[in-house]
């Protein structure tokens, strides 16, 4: 079986070639896997009759989740590279999603539409999405609160904050991830608008912890800070890892990501 290590701005992946043959670890196996070779999340490339592929998704942490949309990237930029396409189509829990070369070395992804339900996210309760009842800290002096949330195939909760960097990430992400209003976890995003085009950003995964890059996570964090009125529809997103261009365009209502890819290397094991 075919091993690709990869990262997409940062955020790393061991993308094992299950169109060979069956990849169903157990969680304890995920969590060796991605210890060993210091992957944010294990991703299995499956046959899918209808797509170009079928892309699994777990988390270090063992648990399978639905949308990651850096390895998406690195995904596609395997399969455009194994095809010879412009375009492929990949197939995830959560969605269809199609990727595409931007020039210089750069993949872009359409996520498709952002969810913006209360029950798509999904909360325990009915609640405005723009602002949700959740504060850390004292209640009379929250550290942070009121965060706006959206689904990008998986959940996210994004705090817009004056300096992103002011935050103890490692020890607040965890009390916003399994707070009780979510009740399948949450994505917690640290967002710092710098400009109407720019966004310093930084999150702490569900399931993986703070990491250098998250796609879905910019996709949030730019598509609340749009609806907001903060930025603009089109943002450049700076993570600790790398930038990503994250364009939620009205034409069709999708959100487009285009980042850069590395290949670290490639085994068979």
């Amino acid at each position: 079986m075919k091993l690709w290590k990869m990262n997409g701005a940062g955020n790393s992946f061991a993308i094992f070639d299950a169109r060979s043959a069956p990849f169903t670890p157990s969680a304890d196996q995920v969590r060796e896997i991605a210890e060993r070779l210091n992957a944010d999340q294990v991703i299995a490339l499956e046959r899918d009759g209808a797509r170009d592929g079928f892309m699994r998704i777990w988390n270090r942490d063992g648990g399978e989740v639905s949308a990651c949309g850096n390895a998406s990237r690195c995904v596609g930029h395997l399969l455009l590279e194994e095809t010879g396409k412009e375009k492929v189509t990949i197939q995830t829990e959560a969605d269809m999603l199609h990727a595409y070369r931007a020039g210089g070395g750069l993949i872009t992804v359409d996520m498709g539409s952002p969810l913006m339900g209360w029950e798509d996210i999904p909360l325990k309760e009915k609640m405005d999405v723009r602002g949700v009842d959740v504060k850390i800290g004292p209640i009379d002096n929250p550290i942070l609160s009121r965060p706006a949330v959206v689904s990008m195939g998986n959940p996210h909760a994004v705090f817009f904050v004056s300096d992103v960097d002011a935050y103890d990430i490692p020890a607040l992400g965890p009390l916003v991830e399994w707070h009780p209003l979510f009740p399948e976890g949450v994505n917690v995003g640290f967002a710092q608008v710098i400009d109407r085009h720019k966004i310093r950003l930084r999150v702490w995964e569900r399931g993986a912890g703070l990491t250098k890059a998250c796609g879905t996570g910019a996709c949030a964090a730019l598509v609340c800070a749009a609806r907001a009125k903060l930025t603009d529809r089109k943002a450049l997103l700076i993570l600790d890892g790398g930038e990503l261009v994250i364009d939620w365009r009205e034409s069709d209502d999708h959100v487009y990501m285009t980042g850069p890819i590395e290949l670290e290397f490639e085994t068979e094991i």
